[in-house]
């Protein structure tokens, strides 16, 4: 009875055994076989036989696996909503995988064309995808010539050295925003990230820089300690910029860029922009008025010539259009919206002024010193001392031309310099310099350019008294055909007699 008992204990506790194991082994089973379906396998499987519903909530466990990349799942994960015609999850995952993984040509794939033509996959891909425009080309193209103008400034030294210093930095700026400018239209501030808001620092200059610039070359004004105060707010600027962005690496600022998009705003944008703007449009205004009195006292005092003043009111006309445009500009973004055109029209109107400083440091460079030019102008440094003020050598230059263009002197085969000051009331050392400087050319070149004039005339006139050549030499004031002929060829590359038959080859 007793070894009965202990056999019936002994295959009770066997068979709670076979029960605990086979429930542990059945336990095991279905852990492994949940574990298997929710593995990245049979998330791939899921994708590859286009079942996406499928597929994406496997994808989404498996982001926090350690031993699959995260880039290869939001990939899948952007198609998978993509296929399904779901454009803001898919350009949500886009956007997570470029922070990770910056490569614009994923975009480029087919599997995006579902979503290709909405709104959400446009505005990624309109920033992200580098497309090289006609405006982009346009606009490196301007900063070229900006930079090379710099250049060209910076080594004539027949500008006075401050003048050249402030309008040089002037135009420098100029070319470093329109060149940042060309890099964003291009989509290309991904691939360099470290353009982002690299001209930002200078928004703040292009009044000082203008003011300054006309100030000193109206009246000569000399620097004071206190005119230091004009750069704090670059200063400021530049300071905040260095330590919350410019010390970014390049990932950080890519990253900011699409969180910048992500939000609605363009990569290059920044969080202050609307702070910006209103300053900087306040800087435009306020330095546009200096700008104003500073040229209209230069203007009244008659502290410039002619020439110089056309000058200033160019710089003056082309700033306040850039003003203008750029508050029109302003209001649309401080009111929330956007506008293409009136940002490209600004643009333009920096860029009018840095082809019109180079237009004017090729044709007429001594306009760039303004007064310093009558006294220190390196091209006529025996003037430095001549004691003419600017009202009285344009006062002088007046006379001048009335002298040789309605009373036509030079028909006067003896002119010289001593009969043309006598004439003028001055000194013979002033007639030479309001030549050599307000015509750039010396007395024989000045006389000699009134009598070829004429004589062209003459030689074209087919009235009943045309006179023939040796006589047109006479009549100008020549007292030889050699000299006539000599001087006529210097000017037009022909002969008296080549320019006559030439001229009356042109049909009237």
């Amino acid at each position: 009875m007793g070894r009965s008992i202990v056999i019936w204990v002994f295959s009770l506790g066997t068979l709670y055994g076979y029960a605990h194991v086979a429930s542990t082994v059945e336990k095991t089973r279905a852990t492994s076989t949940t574990s298997f379906k929710d593995s990245i396998k049979w998330a791939d499987y899921f994708y590859n036989i286009q079942r996406y519903n499928k597929a994406i909530p496997l994808y989404k466990k498996n982001l926090e696996n350690p031993n699959v990349a995260r880039t290869r799942i939001l990939k899948r994960l952007a198609l998978s909503e993509a296929a399904l015609e779901n454009a803001s999850k898919s350009t949500a995952n886009i956007n997570k995988y470029l922070q990770l993984e910056f490569n614009p040509n994923f975009l480029l794939n087919e599997g995006f064309d579902p979503i290709r033509k909405t709104r959400e996959f446009q505005r990624i891909s309109r920033h992200i995808i580098p497309k090289v425009t006609t405006w982009s080309i346009m606009y490196l193209f301007v900063a070229i010539i900006g930079f090379y103008i710099v250049l060209l400034i910076s080594l004539n030294q027949q500008i006075h050295p401050l003048s050249r210093l402030l309008i040089a930095s002037f135009i420098f700026i100029h070319s470093f925003f329109i060149l940042h400018i060309s890099i964003n239209s291009a989509n290309y501030f991904f691939e360099y990230p470290h353009t982002y808001l690299m001209s930002t620092w200078g928004i703040f200059l292009y009044g000082p820089l203008l003011y300054f610039y006309i100030k000193t070359t109206s009246s000569k004004y000399t620097f004071k300690p206190w005119d230091i105060v004009h750069l704090f707010p670059t200063l400021l600027l530049a300071a905040y910029l260095f330590s919350e962005v410019y010390t970014m690496t390049g990932h950080s600022k890519i990253v900011t860029m699409l969180s910048r998009m992500q939000n609605g705003m363009g990569p290059q944008d920044s969080d202050r922009l609307v702070i910006l703007v209103l300053l900087k449009i306040l800087s435009l205004i306020v330095y546009g008025f200096f700008i104003g009195k500073a040229y209209s006292r230069g203007k009244r005092e008659r502290l410039l010539d002619e020439k110089g003043l056309k000058w200033q009111k160019n710089l003056y006309t082309i700033h306040i259009l850039y003003v203008l445009t750029y508050t029109a500009y302003g209001m649309v973004v401080i009111n929330g919206n956007s506008n293409g055109w009136l940002y490209d029209l600004s643009t333009a109107s920096m860029s009018l002024m840095v082809v019109y400083v180079g237009y004017s440091a090729n044709i007429q460079p001594n306009v760039f010193s303004g007064v310093y030019s009558y006294r220190t102008n390196k091209l006529f440094p025996k003037y430095e001392k001549s004691g003419l003020t600017p009202s009285l050598s344009l006062e002088l230059k007046e006379h001048l031309i009335h002298l040789f263009a309605v009373e036509k002197i030079y028909r006067e085969n003896t002119i010289n310099l001593d009969m043309v000051a006598q004439k003028l009331d001055t000194t013979r050392h002033n007639a030479s310099q309001i030549i050599n400087e307000h015509f750039q050319v010396s007395f024989h070149e000045f006389v000699n350019m009134y009598r070829i004039k004429e004589a062209k005339e003459l030689l074209t006139d087919d009235s009943p008294k045309k006179l023939n050549i040796i006589n047109v030499a006479y009549e100008v004031g020549y007292n030889n055909k050699v000299t006539f002929n000599k001087a006529f060829k210097r000017d037009t590359k022909l002969t008296p007699t080549q320019y006559q038959k030439t001229a009356t080859k042109i049909p009237k």
